[in-house]
């Protein structure tokens, strides 16, 4: 037994030290670096989302990121689950105009937007911004789940059980604040792109979003890129998926229902096999 303890061991060590070589050796053929890994509240097995973190991240949204990015996947009551109020969700939705119809006339309309309704585009179609934006901006509400990046070690057994849901958030975050104003000397930047040191390849067309100050916080939070960015990417990974904690705390009732069960089990056999022993 032990000796089987022993290579497995050794087995799970020995592939941790090849992924850890293989994303060592990527990042030394000059790829961009791992992100750095950062304190997420909904991050482990008992993680929650902070409420508070996840307004200020919509309200960057709003203000900065929705002149590009949509939010398909999402309606406006589900805001409620952030903690807005009814009426909150019912002012920020007559904001948007939703296309609705055919009238009676046959003819498609616009309209207020109604808590029942999806965040519209903030394009009228695909073909529409791939002039604009010169290709498709990413859906906010799949995004956070969508990326993901090779830690290397042992940190792929533990990114197995989180569904990669913090790679995506570290991502993210990381590349929000790697702009930089200047390349490294040797590399040319393509016209109409933006050095990145996160983004793969360094060259990115998406402008750097943010800068200091420029959404207003009332919560006494600073307004800074950095906190700009873990807000803004808490709320899109609460928006790929805001059954998070729910998941969690099936799973952690389905993992002390097998335990006690495998113990009534252990138990059973050993009454049962009691008199044959």
């Amino acid at each position: 037994m032990s000796r089987t303890i022993l290579s497995l061991a050794l087995s799970v060590s020995l592939a941790g030290s090849l992924l850890g070589i293989s994303t060592a050796t990527t990042f030394a053929a000059g790829e961009a670096p791992i992100p750095p890994r950062q304190k997420w509240s909904f991050s482990g097995p008992f993680g929650k989302y902070d409420q508070g973190q996840l307004q200020r991240g919509f309200k960057v949204y709003r203000e900065v990121c929705s002149v590009c990015h949509g939010l398909n996947l999402l309606s406006f009551r589900n805001l409620t689950e952030i903690g807005f109020s009814e009426g909150q969700v019912k002012t920020i939705a007559a904001e948007y105009k939703v296309q609705d119809g055919p009238n009676d006339q046959g003819e498609m309309f616009e309209r207020d937007g109604r808590p029942a309704d999806r965040f519209p585009p903030p394009w009228p179609n695909e073909n529409a911004a791939r002039v604009r934006y010169n290709g498709v901006p990413p859906d906010f509400s799949v995004l956070a789940k969508a990326r993901s990046y090779e830690r290397g070690g042992l940190w792929f057994l533990l990114d197995v059980f989180t569904q990669f849901q913090e790679q995506g958030v570290d991502y993210i975050h990381a590349m929000l604040v790697g702009y930089e104003d200047k390349p490294p000397q040797g590399f040319q930047l393509p016209p109409g792109t933006f050095y990145n040191k996160y983004f793969p390849g360094n060259a990115v067309a998406m402008p750097p979003p943010l800068t200091d100050k420029r959404v207003d916080y009332t919560d006494g939070a600073p307004t800074t890129v950095d906190q700009y960015s873990k807000d803004v990417t808490a709320f899109m990974m609460w928006a790929a998926e805001p059954k998070l904690e729910q998941r969690k705390r099936i799973g952690f009732q389905v993992m002390v229902f097998l335990l006690v069960f495998a113990g009534l089990l252990y138990f059973t056999k050993k009454k049962v096999w009691k008199d044959a022993h």
